[in-house]
């Protein structure tokens, strides 16, 4: 699933007329790069969900054409759910036997998707969350790679899942991809418009919420008109990588 619905506010002015997932790095859009990555490791079907300028979004995904990949919109356009909310509406197309990877659209990486396929299967996680170590003012907490706890260092909010003293634990910021098992479906008892990481904080004392690191030198987001030059930048700076 690729969460394509945000309104983009601190990408303004650009957000104004063109969403987040449709504004283009390296002749590509980030929607076709964010798809292109999950095709090639393996993804066939893939459900996008819209809210901002849906038409755009309705138009775009109608012409994206890849042999053998299916994709599926879920509808957001009444009402925005954030990425919980949007993950429960989305079900129909998710439920089966197999891991559901789940990407931001706004994020470019290098993250190999298959080796985190691997990892996730290896851990018998739950959940698997992409983490790196940058700079930010949030962050998941993680004690030998356990989730543990969540901390926001500007407001001092503080959230910890056990036990454990908050000494002991790492900070690593998340990376927008995880990868999820078919029976956190069963598990989410929120409701509405939600975020998914209050669920992985909920139910990390009793399952296993598992991280997978990765390089931070070549990872970007595109949340503002200064980090989506970086992206460019990054981009053309290291051609094949992405």
């Amino acid at each position: 699933m690729i969460f394509a619905a945000g309104i983009a506010k601190r990408l303004h002015p650009i957000s104004e007329h063109t969403p987040k997932a449709l504004v283009e790095i390296g002749g590509k859009t980030m929607l076709q790069r964010v798809a292109e990555k999950l095709i090639r490791a393996g993804a066939r079907d893939i459900v996008i969900n819209i809210h901002h300028h849906p038409e755009q979004m309705r138009r775009f995904i109608y012409h994206m054409d890849y042999p053998g990949a299916r994709f599926f919109i879920s509808d957001e356009t009444s009402k925005l759910l954030d990425t919980g909310g949007g993950l429960v509406k989305a079900r129909e197309w998710l439920e089966g036997d197999e891991p559901i990877v789940l990407h931001n659209v706004d994020v470019l990486s290098n993250i190999d998707i298959r080796a985190m396929l691997s990892h996730h299967r290896l851990t018998r996680a739950l959940a698997t969350l992409a983490v790196t170590r940058r700079s930010t003012a949030r962050y998941f907490l993680w004690k030998k790679g356990s989730l543990s706890g969540w901390e926001n260092t500007e407001s001092n909010e503080l959230i910890l899942c056990d036990e454990r003293p908050r000494e002991d634990l790492e900070q690593l910021a998340f990376s927008g991809i995880h990868i999820i098992q078919p029976e956190l479906f069963d598990l989410i008892t929120e409701q509405g418009a939600f975020s998914i990481n209050g669920v992985y904080l909920r139910l990390a004392k009793n399952y296993h919420i598992h991280s997978f690191e990765h390089d931070p030198d070549f990872w970007a987001d595109i949340g503002t008109p200064k980090k989506l030059d970086h992206a460019r930048h990054l981009l053309t700076s290291h051609p094949g990588l992405f």
